[in-house]
């Protein structure tokens, strides 16, 4: 199948189509150097890293690894996520020391327990909006988003009925003190670059 063809394939799909389906198709497809895909409710977004983001991400990487192993330590990894068609590569995610796999070889939503999503001016509203409830429904205990255009992140833990019990805000600069939770640790937030 040419470009194209597999383009109109997944745009007449009878709606029956899966995940796995869904990435094997974008595998094929030629996505320029330097971008992301992610399927957020089933429609694909293409995000570009940018310096801004990419040194955000790590910072929290390198903050995290003083604590966990590499092999605990992942970014840009898919994991699927409660709902429809919720295929996520987080920006950094942190999983369990006992996770385990899928039957498809893909880490397990049930073993992620720290996620960092920083902020894209075009995949905004993903992060605040339905991937922040596919966290929170998936019981993942501390997300923070980091938005890099209001020079804030927004720490989310006690996941609930499908939402996330607290929320705090800190701008840049500021610690964010996860010392409460699976994470045990605070991360410095002082070098975080704004756009």
């Amino acid at each position: 199948m040419t470009v194209l063809e597999d383009r109109i394939a997944m745009a007449e799909s009878d709606n029956t189509i899966t995940l796995d389906e869904m990435f094997e198709r974008l595998e094929k497809m030629p996505v320029p150097e330097g971008y992301k895909v992610e399927v957020v409710e089933g429609t694909v977004f293409m995000s570009p890293q940018r310096d801004t983001h990419w040194e955000i991400i790590l910072d929290f990487i390198e903050q995290l690894r003083t604590k966990y192993p590499r092999k605990r330590v992942k970014s840009d990894v898919r994991i699927d996520y409660p709902g429809h068609l919720n295929g996520f590569a987080a920006d950094v995610t942190v999983i369990a020391e006992d996770a385990g796999r899928t039957e498809g070889g893909h880490w397990r939503c049930e073993d992620v327990e720290f996620v960092a999503e920083v902020i894209s001016k075009g995949t905004a509203a993903n992060d605040y909006g339905p991937k922040k409830a596919a966290y929170a429904k998936a019981g993942v205990p501390v997300l923070v988003i980091a938005d890099p255009y209001r020079g804030e992140c927004v720490v989310h833990t006690h996941p609930r009925d499908g939402k996330y019990a607290v929320e705090v805000k800190a701008d840049f600069g500021e610690e964010l003190d996860l010392t409460g939770t699976v994470v045990g640790l605070v991360i410095k937030t002082g070098e975080f670059p704004r756009d």
